[in-house]
């Protein structure tokens, strides 16, 4: 039996439809992948994105499997992944489109590179562009210099925070990147051979998993955006969270991630990190205040949850086995 080229790892959660979609979606690519495989963490009473998949394998031209997995995003793929057999490894969210040529483009670019240099390849999320210079926020950032780079993509290892590859217009050909999004890259199997998998401090809702995952791959592969490598994503609203836990997680989070890939911290680092979080805390409290949205109240208090934890060391708790909650279908 030949080995396959392309396996998709998809986790998702409560969402029959968005994961329908998808792989209605990925029987229209002009290079098909061979093998589909979704890691579902919903509770085992609900059945509903099980029984859609089931009522539909027959009519999709590559291999489906349908796991039951819980522990949040970066748990779920980290099992998709051991089920993997694909000579390149692609993670697309439930909620994302590509355009036709998407894995083509991808793989082109992967054979292109000379001798496997290249460990993984984002694509280009053209819904999600914005102007940096129409942005209010990032206007500030730029103008009380809160950050050392304001290059999508980079990381600023001074301050610990990942600059949005949203802010990348559109372009052809490919473009270095420190790090990737999971809703749309593909990896060379190499950099999961060597053992990499994401942390299982990311349990639960995800948060910067993917930075932290692909930052450390960056030490040893070369990491590319590619502009022709198209898709959109729909910003499905099923499975998603409160602020209070967005907020929580955007301190904890980013500062264990500034820890692991700059650490030891310095005092000047430790300066950077906060006056950024501060300045954080000030522009969400103006904004709960103009426009007394009870959202933004939630992210505080979620904000300040994780700097008295992390003042306090219990922001890194201890991580439960992870468990599987089911068995494994496939076709």
């Amino acid at each position: 039996m030949a080995t396959p080229i392309i396996s998709i790892v998809t986790p998702t959660y409560l969402r029959p439809n968005e994961v329908i979609g998808l792989l209605e979606n990925l029987s229209r690519q002009s290079l098909l992948p061979d093998e589909i495989i979704l890691v579902d963490g919903a509770p085992a009473d609900e059945v509903a994105t099980e029984q859609s998949v089931n009522e539909r394998r027959d009519d999709f031209p590559f291999s489906v499997r349908y796991i039951r997995f819980a522990g949040g995003t970066a748990i779920q793929r980290n099992r998709g992944i051991e089920e993997a057999r694909g000579k390149f490894i692609a993670f697309i969210d439930d909620d994302v489109r590509l355009e036709p040529n998407f894995l083509k483009n991808i793989l082109e670019q992967m054979e292109r590179e000379n001798a496997g240099e290249v460990g993984g390849i984002v694509g280009y999320r053209s819904n999600e562009f914005f102007d940096v210079n129409e942005s209010e926020r990032w206007r500030w950032y730029k103008r009380l210099r809160l950050l050392k780079t304001y290059e999508p993509g980079r990381y600023d290892f001074e301050s610990g925070y990942p600059i949005n590859n949203s802010m990348q217009p559109p372009f052809s050909g490919t473009r270095p990147v420190d790090f990737m999004t999971t809703a749309c890259a593909v990896w060379r199997r190499e950099v999961l051979d060597s053992g990499l998998r994401f942390d299982p401090f990311f349990r639960d809702y995800g948060v910067l998993e993917d930075a932290h995952f692909s930052l450390r791959a960056g030490r040893n592969w070369e990491l590319l955006q590619c502009g022709d490598a198209i898709c959109e994503e729909l910003r499905a609203p099923g499975g998603r969270t409160t602020r209070r836990k967005i907020g929580y997680k955007s301190v904890a989070n980013y500062y264990y991630v500034f820890k692991e890939v700059s650490g030891p911290l310095t005092l000047r680092h430790q300066y950077r990190f906060w006056r950024f979080q501060l300045f954080e805390l000030f522009r969400i409290s103006m904004s709960a205040i103009r426009r007394l949205r009870w959202d933004d109240v939630q992210e505080l208090a979620g904000r300040f949850e994780a700097i008295f934890s992390v003042a306090f060391r219990k922001w890194r708790s201890e991580v439960s086995p992870e468990q599987n909650t089911g068995s494994a279908s496939s076709r």
